[in-house]
């Protein structure tokens, strides 16, 4: 079964995002109190833990939830293989994937720090279609 590791917000874009104890997502806006929200495709961004794991094993020191600057971080669900348009129930909310990965943009501190960022090919984006609140353990369906 799919569910929710953690969820991470940042005040400010550029950073890595930090654990929280839960969420808002708010339909059409994303993440109520994260720099990357606002209408536009890119709301609420997700990476599988797997994913994480694999930048791991080549590290001398741990990665923390939300390194990779993703607002949900995942278990059990290989995101990356969801074509565009899946719709996801994630805790009370649900989101439409927009976008399979993403440039990573020049001076990426998370691919300094780690020597790698996985976001770029193995994270996704989802619009908010519909708005509720999302915390560890949540589930995640596919709808």
């Amino acid at each position: 079964m799919a569910r929710v590791k953690a969820v991470c917000i940042s005040e400010r874009k550029g950073e890595q995002k930090h654990p929280v104890d839960e969420v808002w997502l708010e339909k059409d806006y994303g993440i109520d109190g994260d720099a990357h929200a606002g209408n536009w495709h890119r709301q609420v961004s997700l990476l599988a833990a797997e994913s994480v794991e694999k930048v791991q094993k080549n590290l001398p020191f741990s990665l923390t939830s939300g390194a990779f600057a993703e607002n949900i971080l995942t278990e059990g669900i290989e995101l990356y293989t969801l074509p565009v348009g899946t719709r996801l129930k994630i805790g009370r909310a649900e989101g439409e994937v927009t976008q399979i990965g993403k440039e990573c943009h020049q001076g990426c501190a998370i691919r300094e720090l780690a020597g790698d960022c996985v976001m770029p090919r193995e994270g996704i984006f989802v619009k908010v279609v519909k708005s509720g609140r999302v915390k560890a353990g949540d589930e995640i369906k596919i709808l």
